[in-house]
């Protein structure tokens, strides 16, 4: 059974035995609350976690938080509800293939919407670019971002389209930098306690990215991804290639909206097999 770690007074943390490249130690899951708990990306359906979950907020859940609906962050949510009655909380979508379907509400919460207790307060921070339904939420009382994939601890999050969109991750890393945010508490990697210095060296990452695309362009003419891949990715391990291929992808299709590259080959489902080429 995981360690349930005390973050702060109001926050508790269980990180699910799904381990590997893309979750690090394991999709961290948030107890928000001690009277009533809000349980925030309650992770993968694995009995044991969903057990030490339960144990550990006894008959008080009252919330089941997802910040979107991939596999590894919301299926759990499922047994919690049907155990215990809680409320689920977030946004569904259309199945684009990396969805978890299982996990359903009656409506979805709209930005900037307050889940609120006589404890704490939670707010929806719609943050699409990762995927088209992802929500952070903001607990005001301690200045913590729950940032599901939004940030990654120690890291980089994947865009992957249709779904995911480079052009809108930036703009929502953007709008974080107004938030009022002391600590930002991503489902994967450690606690970040300088939040505005990580999202303004990711912005710069993924700028940084976007000018390697541009440059590789200028280079190669007329490319394709698998073209494009090894010079823009010359500093990733090519075991993770395929991984960075869609976020690749995500950069070309920002660049195509922004005016600066032209798809010539116009199927968006025959990923791989498009071509581009600097306007």
């Amino acid at each position: 059974m995981n360690e349930v770690t005390r973050i702060s007074s109001l926050i508790r943390r269980i990180t699910a035995p799904n381990p590997g490249p893309m979750t690090a130690t394991g999709t961290h899951c948030y107890l928000v609350g001690n009277k009533q708990v809000a349980v925030i990306d309650p992770g993968p359906a694995v009995d044991t976690h969903i057990q030490n979950i339960l144990d550990t907020c006894g008959d008080r859940l009252k919330w089941v938080v997802v910040t979107h609906t991939h596999p590894d962050h919301s299926p759990a949510a499922q047994a919690l509800i049907a155990a215990t009655g809680a409320e689920p909380i977030g946004q569904v979508m259309v199945d684009d293939g990396h969805q978890d379907t299982s996990f359903q509400v009656e409506r979805n919460i709209d930005d900037g919407e307050w889940l609120e207790c006589g404890e704490f307060r939670l707010q929806a921070i719609y943050t699409p670019g990762h995927v088209s339904n992802h929500v952070c939420y903001l607990l005001p009382e301690e200045g913590t971002l729950f940032a599901g994939d939004h940030l990654f601890g120690g890291g980089s999050v994947v865009i992957i389209p249709p779904s995911g969109d480079m052009k809108d991750y930036l703009t929502s890393l953007r709008r974080l930098l107004a938030l009022e945010i002391t600590t930002i508490a991503p489902a994967h990697g450690g606690l970040i306690r300088q939040p505005y210095e990580e999202i303004k060296k990711l912005i710069e990452h993924r700028l940084k990215r976007e000018r390697k695309v541009i440059v590789a362009l200028n280079q190669c003419g007329e490319s394709s991804l698998e073209t494009l891949l090894p010079v823009v990715y010359d500093d990733v391990d090519s075991s993770l290639h395929k991984i960075a291929s869609y976020s690749l992808w995500a950069h070309l299709l920002k660049l195509e909206k922004d005016g600066v590259a032209l798809k010539t080959i116009d199927r968006h489902w025959a990923f791989g097999e498009e071509h581009w080429v600097l306007v």
